[in-house]
């Protein structure tokens, strides 16, 4: 049985949360393997860290270290969105999601989300050819795109929302809004559905770059103090 470091909470609204970029992948990558390694699942830091990086079903590809693995699962907790667990008969520890505690979603749309964590945005149409591993349940792209709109509607705030058409593509793509508004969110216009960039300004990503370094920075000591922390409690234990 596993049992959370932490005492479970009620979970705040969706709206509340912003993801990174590695805390998308890290979040992904638990709830795929819940839904298609049941067996394997709780996953280990080790088995964690390869699936982030994993070649396959990936956009893009990834080289995420272990510190950057520990600090966005710390990001996660701190979102109530996944816990580290200690199951009997094993050492290790072990990491699973909580995503469904927090987010109220039906079951096929947790693989639409999921598949939007991992490879970012993506038409109707592939979505639902790339969820079948993981939920066969769409008769058709329409009902995909029923889906994703309800997510896009959601009672807890939108999760979803439909990108403008970019030249050249024939149909629009969707993204998930866990991260806040895609970075270069190309929102539909009034008009032909043409690409509409987002209105971020360089001053405002260069402000927000140096915050997230320094974040990174003060949860990179505080992860290597709580590993050291732990080495040391199983010393204690042995």
């Amino acid at each position: 049985m596993d049992t959370p470091d932490t005492p479970l909470q009620t979970p705040p609204p969706p709206t509340g949360l912003t993801l990174t970029a590695d805390e998308a992948r890290v979040l992904g990558s638990l709830i795929e393997k819940q839904i298609t390694t049941p067996e394997y699942y709780p996953l280990t830091l080790n088995a964690l860290i390869a699936a982030c990086n994993q070649k396959n079903n990936r956009d893009p590809v990834l080289s995420l270290d272990e510190t950057a693995v520990v600090l966005a699962l710390d990001g996660l907790r701190e979102k109530k969105l996944a816990w580290q667990v200690s199951l009997a008969g094993h050492r290790a520890y072990k990491y699973r999601h909580a995503f469904t505690e927090v987010i109220h979603v039906p079951e096929p749309s947790v693989a639409l989300l999921t598949e939007l964590l991992l490879r970012g945005p993506q038409t109707a149409a592939e979505l639902r050819a790339r969820t079948e591993r993981m939920h066969a349940v769409f008769a058709d792209v329409t009902a995909v795109e029923a889906a994703l709109q309800g997510l896009a509607d959601h009672a807890e705030g939108p999760l979803t929302v439909k990108l403008g058409r970019e030249s050249g593509r024939r149909e629009a793509r969707w993204a998930h809004l866990l991260s806040g508004p895609p970075a270069a969110a190309t929102l539909p216009s009034g008009g032909g559905g043409d690409a509409v960039s987002s209105p971020v300004t360089a001053s405002a990503v260069s402000r927000l770059d140096r915050v997230e370094q320094e974040l990174a920075a003060v949860r990179a000591q505080v992860a290597g103090l709580e590993v050291r922390f732990a080495a040391f409690a199983r010393q204690l234990g042995e």
